[in-house]
């Protein structure tokens, strides 16, 4: 498709923090952009009003003008469940989808793409930032809002695109990547993978594209990371904490700021193929993101960007929303957001929370994310709180995709005492856990609600 020809788009599911990130890249081509969602608050409605563009907050099929030239669709939305997209067919508009129109701008550029079950998104948003700092000037599109650009893009007038790689419905299919870096794999979405193997596949024939010319980084001290590395035919670079590695990390202390809104430092140095590249800090909590920091490090050390400047930017990374948020206090209690939502991620996220707080009463509410996440990975997730001293499980987060499907929360709360007798009850609703919550709690507790569904209320709700 030539994009230098399309003069206006409209655009279904606009409010999508993806989405929206693809609509600041085109309104900045000079292309007029409209488009509509529900009434739903977002931060995107605030980026879409900066940018100008006028929506409906209605899915109507009399919405779209006569002269567009391309739909672009969230794929949340289909001919099933939405009157434009129903629309849009029958008068045989051309149509794309996210993914489509993210990868016709991504290929067209050098670009890089950040994949893997966890931390793609704070690694491309720190990437990008960093690599902005450092004089590179990227475009960008993160699928979340990154606290110091307001947004999840980057408009950047050089030849490099960062982008955030979802391998959900094998996306990765789509994009055709000049230098990649693959942080972890576990398995997830048994929605759409049956297993592990199928889906350490998507991965393998991405890294496969890559070309001769490009670079990998991969985290290598994973024996599945390392197995999919074995499919790129390009140079690799390992990247971790083991000696072997390419790029070799070694933590050094944590700083931990006496008042809460000033941030903690992790400081940690960083040896490249011998080269001591010196001490780097980072805002972000727990080793999973110094491993972040470091793939992010290792990109541009390759890419030759000035080491001071990354050493800077990587400093003064705030992070993005969801990700370890600090959202304020009640009666003294530190109440914190996080996206997790596999075992994994929550592991990784209360064992940076205990690494702050060693001495505090850590209260997690979690929010499981789809049933079939939760069946699949149920022995996982219930031994996945050894660091909380108190587990809340509300009831499971279906997403658009599903209504239910033979797993409950009681199980897994069942499950998790069976562990560790006591530590977890079944409250159903983020009302009911915040009544429960809201006089409980008090200068000794941090309460982390965890999830990717709308857990923050919790947080929200109980910092009113």
């Amino acid at each position: 498709m030539d994009l230098a020809k399309i003069k206006k788009v409209y655009v279904i599911g606009i409010k999508g923090s993806g989405v929206v990130a693809v609509v600041q890249i085109l309104n900045s081509m000079g292309i007029e952009v409209i488009g509509s969602d529900t009434h739903e608050k977002f931060f995107t409605d605030a980026v879409l009003q900066k940018l100008g563009i006028k929506y409906f907050e209605k899915f109507s099929a009399a919405n779209i003008p006569a002269d567009i030239d391309l739909v672009v669709y969230s794929t949340a939305y289909n001919a099933e469940n939405n009157e434009e997209f129903r629309e849009c067919l029958a008068r045989k508009l051309p149509m794309k989808s996210y993914p489509e129109i993210l990868a016709e701008l991504f290929n067209q550029k050098y670009g890089i793409a950040v994949c893997g079950t966890h931390g793609k998104t704070t690694t491309s948003a720190m990437l990008a930032d960093v690599m902005k700092k450092a004089g590179a000037d990227p475009s960008a599109v993160i699928g979340s809002r990154v606290i110091s650009w307001e947004g999840g893009a980057l408009v950047g007038k050089s030849e490099f695109f960062v982008i955030e790689a979802d391998e959900y419905q094998n996306k990765l299919r789509l994009y055709e990547p000049r230098a990649t870096i693959l942080t972890s794999t576990d398995w997830d979405h048994p929605d759409f993978f049956k297993d592990f193997e199928e889906y350490k596949k998507v991965f393998a024939d991405f890294v496969e594209k890559i070309p001769k010319t490009g670079f990998l980084a991969v985290w290598g001290d994973s024996v599945a990371t390392n197995e999919i590395a074995c499919n790129a035919r390009c140079e690799i670079i390992k990247y971790g904490f083991q000696e072997d590695n390419d790029v070799i990390l070694s933590k050094s202390k944590i700083q931990i700021s006496n008042q809460i809104q000033n941030p903690n430092f992790q400081s940690f140095r960083v040896l490249s193929s011998g080269k001591d590249l010196g001490e780097f800090e980072t805002q972000l909590v727990g080793d999973h993101n110094l491993l972040n920091a470091t793939a992010v490090i290792a990109v541009c050390h390759k890419l030759n960007l000035d080491m001071e400047k990354v050493r800077e930017a990587i400093k003064n990374f705030k992070g993005t929303v969801r990700r370890f948020e600090y959202i304020g206090q009640r009666n003294g209690a530190i109440l914190i957001d996080d996206y997790g939502h596999h075992p994994e991620e929550v592991k990784a996220t209360l064992k940076g929370a205990r690494g702050i707080y060693p001495d505090k009463n850590i209260i997690t509410v979690f929010h499981p994310h789809t049933f079939t996440r939760t069946k699949a990975l149920l022995h996982e997730f219930a031994q996945s709180f050894s660091d909380a001293n108190k587990v809340i499980i509300l009831d499971i987060y279906g997403s658009a995709r599903e209504v239910q499907g033979g797993v409950s929360s009681a199980e897994l709360v069942d499950l998790i005492n069976k562990y560790d007798m006591g530590k977890a009850e079944h409250i159903a609703t983020i009302d009911e856990a915040v009544e429960y919550l809201k006089n409980k709690i008090g200068d000794q507790d941090v309460v982390l609600c965890i999830g990717a569904g709308n857990v923050f209320e919790v947080a929200e709700k109980l910092k009113e």
